[in-house]
């Protein structure tokens, strides 16, 4: 007879797999066999993962439908199984999977609406963080702001997506109403994701602000990130987007490299 963790570990198994035999041979039957017993338990954690994914991901069901989302669902759920007690934390792989998925192939902009609403989601559930005070810096020698390091605001998420993602987000809102045409051949998007006072907000930016803030967050100098900018816009204007960072809360720390 195996052991309490190995029954456990078999069970677990058993419930993302359509073959329980392992386990459905010790489970007592009672009126009702042991692989109907553990179906019972299988189409229950099916029903809540999928319906925890389609609260993370309204606009993907809403652009392929129900059916087509239930299906995605399933496989996901085979293929990336919930590791963590925290239902939060499920779902972020989903984007991934849509790219690989032979029936999503038709619709090649699926899997960035996923990053951008798996970006609103961990930014919904972020930790706070005091703003900076712009006057800190003042006390920060010239010749050395070249080697500063800012640290993003952890409610803060960076996409870039070659397809226009924010409109498509937004014409597949319940309250919309207006012209839903989109053109995907349109510029795609660099996005910044934050909260503001309790709010998500979905703020394009330009390609040199995008680099500027990716090279930041990746936690560069200073001096890198405007290189990066102004390889990307000879007229990028450092004063502007630094005050414009601060003031918005997206750079909240630094320190010297």
């Amino acid at each position: 007879m195996p052991g309490l963790r190995e029954l456990q570990q078999a069970f677990g198994s058993s419930l993302g797999s359509d073959d329980a035999s392992e386990i459905a041979a010790l489970v007592c039957a009672n009126g009702l066999n042991g692989n109907r017993r553990i179906q019972i338990y299988r189409n229950n954690l099916f029903v809540t993962l999928t319906d925890t994914l389609r609260a993370v991901y309204p606009v993907v069901e809403k652009l392929v439908g129900d059916g087509f989302f239930r299906f995605a669902a399933h496989e996901f759920i085979h293929h990336y199984p919930s590791r963590h007690g925290n239902l939060h934390l499920f779902g972020h792989e989903f984007a991934s999977f849509l790219s690989e998925f032979a029936a999503a192939k038709g619709h090649a902009y699926l899997p960035d609406v996923a990053r951008l609403e798996w970006a609103q989601h961990e930014v919904y559930h972020a930790a706070d963080h005091a703003y900076l005070e712009p006057q800190s810096l003042t006390a920060i020698d010239p010749d050395c702001y070249e080697s500063l390091r800012f640290t993003l605001h952890p409610a803060r998420r960076l996409l870039h997506s070659a397809y226009p993602v924010v409109r498509i987000w937004a014409v597949n809102q319940p309250d919309f109403d207006g012209d839903q045409m989109v053109d995907l051949s349109a510029p795609g998007d660099c996005v910044l994701v934050l909260r503001i006072n309790g709010e998500i907000e979905f703020h394009t930016v330009a390609p040199a602000e995008y680099r500027f803030l990716v090279t930041i967050h990746e936690g560069d100098t200073l001096g890198r990130a405007v290189a990066a900018a102004l390889d990307k816009d000879r007229d990028f204007d450092l004063n502007h987007f630094l005050v414009k960072h601060v003031q918005n809360g997206t750079l909240v720390e630094f320190d010297l490299a």
